[in-house]
């Protein structure tokens, strides 16, 4: 949605009561049942087999229900039952943020709001030791799970697949099946639920109201933009150690952290070295990083950074040298990371001959060290590069994605399952678009393939007969020509 909308928005989904909500929270909790099916990062014309996945829902305005992204991301069919032995309603997926952990359903049929209102949610964030019940379908039965326990603290950390935000932990009891369920205080909403500490009990974790309203606000035009994050790649270094804050003579009263900037800075990028970074949006930073925000949580940088910069740019107020500058730093909703998680997208893959290209997944890491257990032995980039950004713009990792199809094209060579390709021919791969137009325009007798990974041979194979052999591949291994890639 607009960056403009964002704050107006905000204020009428999340502070504003509004009418027709429900008297009691059960009456406006429901479980979700979707099948979903994975994408097959091994076998990528394929999915994976249907994992049935239970949770809870919550109504709220608008006839809609909320949930976790975790339980709808790639359903092939959800529904919603109020009760065991009532009937289930098909539901669609409105609105998906995985990285906030969070889902929009719709029903086709919206009778089933006439007797189960929006579930009102609190304007403000719950008090430490507030008292706290947790409503869900856990496992250990089939009926409505109502669990009880106060609010421990009001913190921010990771949510699923790599997204950063708001949490409130608390100690009432969280199981599978409770993800997507409210957490409610004075019978309002505080959140939903989405995940618990492994292997020890009472540690709950809760998505509070201002991230669900953040999330409403940017699919209300019924896309998902994401939250607004540092363009430029910068990372922050505490100024705690004393022999820093001497080398950059920093008076006792200073506080703020260090600019760390990118190893491949843009042409543009406004810092330097050892810049400290006193203020974000004009909220004063501490030597950890952290703002203390007007109701007295503590926010990381980056997590303001997404909370203010949906115009583009964020203010930074920077001390360089003695003199203090105010700066812009650019910010984006775009995804920068260079090996990222599925987020809903099918994979991008393409047969050539016995081999399958595709890009280079985080959720395909282990399948290929499983497959391909000597391939970190070497300097693997999907290792060396796991947490790096893009270095120009479209690039992305191009990884022999799939174990070689059998075929005396490729007798005599190693497993190259997981090996990333730096080069055909002399040409370097920029994406997987790229390869497909170097095979697609190549020439030449003979295709010279090697690979990123140190001490890993070179692969040569002959282009035409690889181009004569791959409609064989397809035909002997199920593959339809279309799903070729």
């Amino acid at each position: 949605m607009r960056p403009v909308q964002l704050l107006f928005a905000l204020s009428m989904l999340w502070g504003v009561a509004l009418p027709a909500m429900a008297a009691k929270p059960e009456e406006s909790v429901v479980k979700v049942l979707a099948s979903v099916r994975y994408p097959n990062p091994i076998r990528p014309w394929t999915n994976t087999q249907p994992n049935e996945m239970v949770g809870t829902g919550v109504v709220i305005e608008g006839k809609r229900i909320l949930t976790n992204a975790h339980l709808t991301l790639y359903a092939t069919d959800v529904a919603v039952q109020f009760r065991p032995g009532e009937d289930k309603f098909t539901a669609k997926v409105e609105a998906i943020a995985p990285d906030m952990d969070l889902a929009l359903l719709s029903l086709a049929d919206e009778t089933f709001f006439d007797k189960h209102p929006a579930l009102p949610r609190a304007a403000k964030l719950p008090r430490v030791q507030d008292n706290v019940a947790v409503y869900g379908f856990p496992i250990g039965g089939n009926d409505l799970s109502v669990t009880k326990g106060v609010v421990s603290r009001i913190d921010h950390g990771p949510y699923l697949r790599m997204g950063f935000g708001q949490i409130i932990q608390i100690s009432a009891a969280v199981n599978p099946g409770n993800s997507g369920g409210p957490a409610v205080v004075n019978d309002e909403m505080i959140g939903l639920v989405f995940s618990r500490l492994n292997d020890s009990e009472g540690v709950g974790y809760v998505i509070p109201n201002e991230e669900i309203a953040t999330f409403l606000a940017d699919t209300a035009d019924g896309r998902y933009d994401g939250k607004p994050v540092d363009a430029t790649g910068t990372d922050f270094q505490m100024l705690e150690n004393p022999s820093l804050r001497a080398f950059l003579k920093l008076d006792r009263k200073v506080k703020g952290v260090m600019a760390v900037p990118p190893t491949r800075p843009p042409q543009d990028y406004p810092l330097k070295e050892f810049d400290v970074i006193t203020k974000v949006a004009g909220q004063e930073v501490d030597n950890q990083g952290t703002i203390t925000m007007p109701d007295g949580t503590r926010m990381p940088i980056h997590s303001l950074i997404g909370k203010v910069g949906g115009n583009g740019s964020v203010m930074l107020t920077v001390l360089r040298g003695g003199q203090t500058l105010e700066i812009p730093l650019k910010t984006t909703t775009k995804d920068l990371r260079l090996i990222r998680e599925y987020r809903g997208e099918k994979p991008s893959y393409f047969i050539h001959g016995p081999l399958v290209f595709g890009n280079a997944k985080a959720d395909a890491i282990g399948f290929y060290a499983r497959l391909n257990p000597g391939l970190f032995n070497g300097r693997s980039p999907l290792l060396l590069r796991r947490f790096d950004r893009v270095a120009f713009p479209d690039e992305e990792l191009v990884v022999v994605t799939s174990p070689m199809f059998k075929h005396k094209l490729v007798e005599g060579y190693n497993e190259v399952v997981g090996m990333v390709l730096a080069e055909v021919n002399g040409v370097k791969i920029r994406n997987l678009r790229h390869l497909v137009e170097v095979l697609r325009d190549c020439k030449d007798e003979f295709l010279v393939f090697r690979f990123a990974d140190i001490g890993n041979e070179v692969m040569v194979l002959n282009r035409a007969e690889m181009a004569k052999v791959t409609d064989e591949i397809l035909e002997d291994n199920g593959i339809s020509p279309n799903r070729r890639g």
